[in-house]
Order: C-alpha cells, then structure tokens, then sequence
C-alpha cells in the first residue's frame, strides 16, 4: 500500500482530518481534507465531528486550530516548522512595544502565536485587516507583527496611525522591484498579484493585492490568461494545477524562482503518516491563555457576522 492510501487508512480509522496551507508542498492535498488560508482551516475543522485535526502548516496555525478545536487532538506533522514572523515577537517584546505606546488598542495578525494573541486586543488576517483596525473607532492602534501589513493597513485608512512592530515575513520580503520591473518586461500581457506582506513598493507595482484566497479568486474570476504571482509558490502550483484540470488555460508565473517558505516545506507526506501513525507532535496550551487568545479571534469573528 502506498504511502497516500495509508495515511487514507489511518484517517479513517482513526476519524482523523488533515488541514493544508496553501503554501505547503502540493502533493499533501492528495490527503487533505482542507485547503486554503489558515484560519479558514481552523474554522472548518471546528465544524467537524474529527477527534484529531493534523495541520500541515507553521507552529501558529496548529495552536489557532486548538483554540477553536480545544476538545479535538492538534498534531503538527513536523515540530520545526515555526513561522519566522511568528517568532520574531514574544511576550516581553510585546510588553516594551505596549509601555512605549500606552493606552493604545493592538491589533496582532493571525500570523502570531497564541501567547502574543492572548495578550492583543483583537486579531485580523491579510484580508479583513483594514476593516479590523477601522471598526475600532480610535485615532492610533498597534499593529503586530508585520510591519508591512500593519502599512498597507495605513496606506487604505488615512485618518488613524497604525504604529507597527517591526517584524515580517522573510519569504515575501525576497520580492524586489527589480522582479516587478523584469517581469513588466518579460511578460507584457501579465497581471501582477502581490500579498500585502510585500515591502510597499511591491505593492504599490501590482495589479492586484489581496491574501492568498483573494488572490486565487481574483486569478480564477479574471479574463486575463496570464498572472505573475508575488508570493509563496505554493499558490502558483495549485492554480497552475487547477488551471489544468478545469480548462482555464492560464498561466501562472512566480515572480521570482526563491519565494518560497522553508519553513512551509518541512512538512512532508512521511511525517504526516508517522505523525497521525503515533498520535505524536501535539499541540498543548497553557489554560491561561486559551480564553484570551479565543477571545482575541472571536472578537474578529464577530464584527463579520454584525
């Protein structure tokens, strides 16, 4: 039996799911049950009956699972894929951020760990951010981790001052004008689409800026037959796939062969069997932090339902 229709087995026997970020190796969703953005794929294993969750993805996206999932069992396939941004603040840099700018909401991108979430007035991702920060009615707000998100977000709403953190994703920052102007060049009938974690003047080159999911919907909906795409590679693979499959003869091109994520790419189909095989690699949090960091999600997940 192949290594795809074990892990099959094992799911089954097991009533197990597996969830897988856009950005991962294209072969895992051959046994995914989910694809997309991560908390998209929090939220729909949440409204499973799955006893284990397995999230092929980044450190922060197996916590965001647990906490909307605390009574299923969150397995990360590979211990070492952390998120580089994620990482580049923890509590105590979060603290200083907060005593230097007092008395100021602050917004943390889904793009973070539970702690930092737990400690935050509110989350957002790439894709309701502006309206995140705009629906808290206030002049300043903090914005971490992502410095470039947290400008873009400032870009769009002239009226409030987003003072950001300075982290930021390694991967997209890879992106240079230089790749914009070549692929001007290169590809004259091309639309460019860019992620929001771009440096500004990415940004500010392309066609299109949106989050993973809007950037395949607009790639899928548009009449254009050919997209550079400004992030991770992952995306490219799946709609250069999806392309093929249902006939929509387009063509996707990544902006720049190094704009992948290592991190991303540790998972691989082995470690998910061995993984689900042995029930190993769980994600345990901290009781205090669970309803905070909820919370931090929830109040989110609210402003779109009001």
């Amino acid at each position: 039996m192949d290594l795809i229709n074990q892990i099959k087995k094992l799911k089954k026997e097991k009533n197990a799911i597996i969830l897988t970020h856009c950005y991962q190796n294209i072969e895992i969703d051959e046994v995914s049950d989910f694809v997309g953005d991560s908390l998209y794929l929090s939220q729909m294993a949440a409204k499973t009956n799955a006893d284990i969750i397995v999230f092929a993805g980044v450190f922060f996206m197996a916590q965001s699972a647990k906490l909307l999932s605390p009574n299923k069992k969150v397995l990360l396939p590979n211990p070492q894929s952390g998120c580089l941004m994620a990482d580049m603040i923890d509590l105590e840099n979060l603290k200083i951020f907060k005593e230097k700018h007092p008395n100021i909401p602050v917004v943390c991108y889904i793009n973070s760990n539970a702690e930092i979430k737990a400690n935050c007035d509110i989350c957002c991702t790439s894709s309701n951010a502006i309206d995140v920060v705009s629906s808290l009615k206030t002049d300043k707000v903090l914005f971490v981790p992502d410095t470039y998100l947290g400008k873009y977000v400032q870009s769009k709403l002239q009226n409030i001052e987003v003072i950001t953190f300075n982290g930021f994703c390694p991967t997209h920052l890879r992106i240079r004008v230089e790749d914009i102007e070549q692929a001007r060049k290169t590809y004259k009938d091309a639309l460019i689409l860019a992620h929001p974690e771009c440096h500004q003047e990415i940004i500010k080159r392309a066609d299109f800026t949106g989050s993973t999911k809007e950037i395949m919907d607009y790639a899928k909906k548009s009449d254009c037959k050919r997209f550079v795409v400004a992030t991770e590679k992952g995306v490219v693979d799946r709609l250069n796939r999806d392309s093929k499959l249902n006939n929509w003869n387009k063509e996707f091109i990544l902006i720049n062969e190094n704009i992948i994520c290592p991190n991303m790419k540790k998972n691989t189909l082995n470690d998910i069997y061995k993984t689900l095989l042995g029930e190993t690699n769980e994600i345990i949090l901290d009781e205090k932090i669970i309803a905070p960091a909820k919370q931090c999600i929830e109040k989110m997940l609210q402003l779109k339902s009001n």
